[in-house]
């Protein structure tokens, strides 16, 4: 199904070439992504193009590069862009932490259906350049994301377009679009990160839990650094024994929904496997994103009054994200912003299940798919909270 594009290796660095060269203990490579990626892609019947957009290496007329970086070395984010009607609105997918643009395999050919989809994968992670993170604040971790996207939109000479993040990518999503307004016309969170701070009175509980011998180690190891992907990379060749229990426990054993096929659940295993073990970079955002038990520095409800784009909020009935942080921000909000909840589904309502999730999208764009959109109805099963 997918059309190379003629050079994906431009932009590769030499760090990079080199960790094809990495000793077996941890079995993959850039090359190890992009074939994953092909093969879990294989499943979805609807053509697309693979890239790597080149971004340079920083922001036009600053001396920082991506990010604090010696190198001048040019960067590409992974891209994907599925064949769709002409004229069809723009939808940009951004994933999550410890995750990568295949998670939506089980959506790119429905959403194909109505929108020119374009999932990328963010700076640091899956088949994108991993540059070293030698960020120190969240404000250059927040750069080092919304910056190289804007890049990469000026690469690929977007605007008007939909923008839809997931989880930690609803968090850039939503700094995005804060910053950059003009160029997005309607915003979709998905279980969004970043909605609540240590300050919340439902956070009393992991105070407590935080100040016992337990909480206070995690919470060091947090401050460290110390991330999930180091684990598996720690346990070499037994990383993708590790991997494939943790997606047959998410998304079989364990699942809230539609339970993925044993095609499915292998390719992805593979796929995720090889998107955590490759070289750390934007993995390491987390202790400046976030405080030890997923809890905003920033919060995003500290800026809701400044929303300029109308948003739409996708939670899982089971994510474990709460919605009551987004119908806080809804309060302050000046622009129309609704939330809807998905049945049987987890943080991974897309994976969990697509056959309401979908439904769910195409709602939320109404306006730029149907010729009446004010008279349309909220699709069977959904709940609007």
């Amino acid at each position: 199904m997918a059309e190379e594009a003629s050079k994906n290796d431009v932009g590769l660095t030499s760090k990079t070439r080199s960790f094809r060269l990495w000793p077996r203990w941890i079995p993959t490579s850039m090359d190890h992504i992009i074939a994953a990626e092909k093969r879990l892609l294989s499943v979805v019947k609807t053509g697309y193009v693979q890239e790597h957009v080149n971004i340079g290496s920083g922001p036009p007329g600053s001396k920082v590069r991506w990010f604090r970086s010696a190198s001048n070395e040019p960067r590409f984010i992974n891209t994907v862009t599925f064949d769709s009607k002409p004229d069809s609105p723009t939808l940009v997918m951004i994933h999550g932490y410890a995750a990568s643009q295949g998670f939506f395999f089980r959506n790119f050919a429905a959403l194909a259906s109505r929108f020119r989809v374009i999932a990328v994968d963010q700076l640091g992670w899956g088949g994108s350049s991993r540059p070293d993170f030698t960020c120190k604040s969240t404000e250059e971790t927040e750069a080092w994301f919304i910056d190289s996207f804007e890049e990469w939109r000026k690469a690929k000479n977007l605007s008007n377009f939909i923008l839809l993040g997931h989880s930690f990518g609803g968090y850039v999503a939503a700094k995005y679009a804060l910053k950059h307004p003009e160029h997005v016309q309607h915003l979709i969170l998905v279980g969004p990160a970043g909605f609540s701070s240590e300050s919340d009175a439902k956070s009393e509980w992991f105070m407590r839990f935080r100040a016992t011998w337990k909480g206070a180690v995690l919470n060091h190891l947090w401050e460290s650094n110390f991330t999930p992907q180091k684990l598996v990379r720690g346990l070499g060749p037994w990383g993708p024994n590790i991997v494939r229990r943790y997606t047959s426990a998410r998304f079989g054993t364990h699942s809230t929904g539609e339970i993925l096929t044993e095609e499915e659940s292998s390719l992805l295993t593979d796929y995720v496997y090889h998107t955590l073990a490759a070289k750390a970079s934007g993995e390491l955002c987390l202790k400046y994103i976030f405080s030890f038990g997923a809890f905003a520095r920033m919060p995003l409800l500290l800026s809701s009054s400044e929303w300029k784009v109308p948003t739409t909020f996708i939670y899982g009935f089971q994510d474990w994200m709460n919605y009551q942080g987004a119908q806080e921000a809804r309060k302050h909000m000046k622009v129309p912003c609704e939330i809807i909840r998905v049945p049987q589904a987890g943080h991974f309502v897309f994976i969990d299940n697509p056959t309401a999730f979908h439904p769910a999208v195409f709602y939320a764009c109404r306006r730029f798919l149907t010729p009446d959109p004010d008279n349309e109805s909220l699709p069977e099963g959904l709940t609007s909270a």
